[in-house]
């Protein structure tokens, strides 16, 4: 799985250029990152690929996010969708932190949150006011699409 996410990784780097030059459409900007605490990628490695090549614009914040750099990256980058990845069931809570966050900061009503990572459920992601949850890194394509209606 990691040597495909580098083939892609590479493959999207060719496409780039190209992509840029036909003036292709951003499907959207998603800010992506695992939540404060979570110093896990893999997962979020690998939907943020799967986003970048269904066409998103993807602003990777890397691992242990906190939630007020998810905010800017609404206020700051416009961001449409916040994408939250968490492993550790300890981090968890930091998903529910993040999104009271956006709303304290008077953005949530603007954009979508979804939410994904290993112990993440579709009960857990409505719990917590998430706007989508997704298993895996293809679904989290589909959910980010219907998200935006893309």
């Amino acid at each position: 799985m990691l040597i495909a996410a580098r083939a892609m990784q590479a493959g999207l780097a060719l496409l780039k250029p190209s992509l840029k030059a036909g003036n292709v459409l951003s499907a959207g900007r998603v800010a992506i990152g695992s939540v404060q605490g979570d110093l896990h990628d893999i997962g979020k490695n690998l939907v943020a690929m799967m986003l970048e090549g269904a066409g998103f614009e993807v602003l990777d914040l890397g691992t242990n996010v906190s939630p007020a750099k998810f905010v800017a990256a609404v206020k700051d980058k416009n961001a449409r969708i916040v994408a939250l990845s968490a492993l550790l069931t300890t981090t968890m809570s930091g998903m529910k932190t993040t999104i009271d966050a956006l709303a304290q900061a008077g953005v949530r009503g603007r954009i979508k949150v979804m939410v994904g990572g290993a112990p993440i459920t579709e009960t857990f992601a409505r719990q917590i006011g998430a706007d989508g949850y997704a298993p895996d890194a293809s679904r989290a394509v589909a959910m980010a699409k219907s998200l935006l209606a893309v």
